[in-house]
Parts: structure tokens; C-alpha cells; sequence
């Protein structure tokens, strides 16, 4: 495995920042541009498995381990202020569709939940059941982009690329009644 923070001579993409913050959920990693955009975030301090939430294209060419501006908006959103991580710039980079996606997915108010067929509907496209599933999976900066706040139509939890016990532990901490859940 190559040092994250090392310059690949191979990459001419721009720098990034990375650093780790211990929460409740575990380690939580997030990766910013140089203007404090998030780009991936995640539940783990394994900065490949971050990298690897975004296309190769859009992967910066130099990591630095540092302070990044959205900390702040974390350590907030785990001392109750869960609204402060929509607060935080993100950049991602998909389709029309996708973007759309995720736009509706961070007008998704903390304490409510919507089902992927309730997500393809604000989409506008209330056929595309698939496609705002897939909306979710390719979510790259985790917890700015709440896609953890959608579920199944049955109401059981799906799918989350950190971990079902995350996603169950953020709608919690959000007020979300999923105890009941599987």
C-alpha cells in the first residue's frame, strides 16, 4: 500500500487534507480540497478506503495529514448540534440525476427519514427506485450528505457502507425511533 501523504508522480490532481476525529461511532475521517469542500468522509481512519468512495479521476494527487475546516461541524454535530455538518461545503462529482440525488438528500431534516421510493420521488423521478439506492451507495462525504437518513420501504435499515450499527447509532443521535429496526 503506497503512504497516502506522499505525492504519486503518476497524479496531477490538486492537493487534499485529511484528518481523523475519534467519535462515539468510531474513528471518522474526512477528506477536503484546499477550499475546505469535502470530498469523502467516513467511520474509518483507513484513508484508502476513503479514497476508494471516489472515482480515480476525482482523486486529489497529494494527501496531508492536517486540521480540516469542517472538525468543527463533527465535534458539533456528536455534542447534539446535528445540523451543523449541513452547514459544511461538500463536492461530488456523478450525473444530473446523482447530483439531484444529493441535493434532496441534504434537504432531508435531522430527526425524519424518507424510504428510497420517497427519495426517487423528490428526485423526480418517482421510477427510479434503483437509481436513488444508488444515490446512497455512492455517497462519498458521509454524514454531510445524510444518506443515512433513508430506509427501506418495510422501515428496516438497508444498506450503509460504514456499518449498520452506525447508521442506526446517527438516526438515534438524530431522534429518529429505529430501535425497533433490524
Amino acid at each position: 500500500m503506497t503512504d497516502p501523504t506522499t505525492t504519486d508522480p503518476t497524479t496531477t490532481g490538486p492537493a487534499a487534507t485529511l484528518q481523523t476525529l475519534d467519535t462515539p461511532d468510531g474513528p471518522f475521517t474526512v477528506l477536503e480540497d484546499a477550499d475546505g469542500h469535502v470530498l469523502a468522509s467516513g467511520w474509518t481512519d483507513d484513508s484508502a478506503r476513503l479514497l476508494a468512495r471516489l472515482a480515480e479521476r476525482h482523486r486529489p494527487g497529494r494527501l496531508t495529514d492536517g486540521r480540516v475546516r469542517s472538525a468543527d461541524a463533527v465535534e458539533a454535530f456528536y455534542a447534539g448540534e446535528v445540523e451543523a455538518a449541513m452547514r459544511v461545503p461538500v463536492r461530488q462529482h456523478g450525473t444530473e440525476l446523482f447530483a439531484e440525488g444529493w441535493r434532496q438528500l441534504r434537504a432531508i431534516p435531522a430527526g425524519t427519514v424518507l424510504t428510497y421510493t420517497e427519495l426517487a420521488a423528490a428526485m423526480g423521478r418517482p421510477e427510479a427506485v434503483r437509481a436513488a439506492a444508488s444515490v446512497c451507495a455512492r455517497n462519498a462525504p458521509a454524514l454531510f450528505v445524510p444518506c443515512h437518513r433513508v430506509l427501506r420501504s418495510d422501515g428496516t435499515l438497508g444498506g450503509f457502507a460504514w456499518g449498520l450499527d452506525v447508521k442506526r447509532s446517527l438516526l438515534e443521535r438524530e431522534s429518529v425511533g429505529v430501535t425497533a429496526l433490524v
